[in-house]
């Protein structure tokens, strides 16, 4: 029997309330479109001893960070714009030092929605704190009132999307008013919304199979042509960690 690539997954956290007990959890399509894709998801908990998140590390051949709620801007010296709803504190630390520790070890990773941005903090570049602010005459990159909002997307020629998508009209979920500003070194950008808002990257290098989206190609509103990233990423996972491709 073929193995299979095996795939980390962090979640998200919700504290207690005087009514609720604190519990972890996450958006299904993460681990769905893992098994589809021919990997096995390994659901990674918030954990506090770095000891303990190497010797996780060591189990899995590449990893998917999952998006959720914003970064808090403090923790890179920034001010809060009063549009932040952060994530929870608890798993914020964690998710911090589990990046910094997939950057460190150059595990392959891919990064969705805020797990693009974190990833780009990560490896030293920044973030735009409100789009509306940042780039007045950015187009709706949010609408409360449907989650399904999609927008277009520019293709970067020679790139893992491109391979993907091909030529035509490209549209894609969106969700977010933070976005990537500064780039960090080593990654280039793979794909931008027409009105210049960066939404893929992957690093240039050879020695780290990174990349990341910030639309959600996981989610129910995501099309077949999205699930492909994940399969693309899978797929680069198969060769790293020196795996046969499935056969079908």
């Amino acid at each position: 029997m073929q193995k299979k690539p095996i795939i980390g997954i962090n979640i998200d956290y919700k504290s207690e309330t005087k009514d609720t007990a604190a519990y972890f959890y996450l958006a299904a399509g993460y681990s769905d479109c893992v098994l589809r894709a021919g990997g096995i998801p390994l659901i990674v908990p918030i954990m506090d001893e770095e000891d303990d998140i190497e010797a996780v590390l060591d189990t899995v051949d590449g990893f998917i960070l999952v998006g959720g709620l914003d970064l808090d801007p403090h923790r890179d010296g920034f001010m809060r714009h009063t549009s932040c709803r952060l994530m929870s504190a608890r798993r914020e630390i964690f998710d911090r030092q589990l990046a910094r520790l997939i950057y460190q070890r150059k595990l392959p990773v891919f990064g969705i929605g805020a797990g693009m941005q974190l990833l780009n903090i990560t490896a030293g570049g920044n973030l735009h704190l409100h789009i509306p602010e940042a780039l007045p005459d950015a187009v709706p990159h949010r609408d409360p009132q449907d989650p399904a909002h999609r927008h277009g997307l520019d293709i970067t020629p020679e790139s893992i999307l491109e391979r993907i998508y091909g030529d035509g009209e490209i549209r894609v979920n969106s969700n977010h008013h933070m976005a990537i500003d500064e780039v960090a070194p080593g990654f280039t950008v793979t794909a931008r919304c027409p009105d210049g808002v960066i939404e893929a990257f992957e690093h240039s290098g050879d020695n780290w199979i990174a990349m990341g989206t910030q639309f959600h190609p996981e989610a129910p509103s995501a099309t077949a042509m999205d699930f492909r990233i994940i399969e693309e990423f899978l797929d680069e996972v198969r060769v790293e960690a020196g795996l046969q491709l499935a056969v079908a």
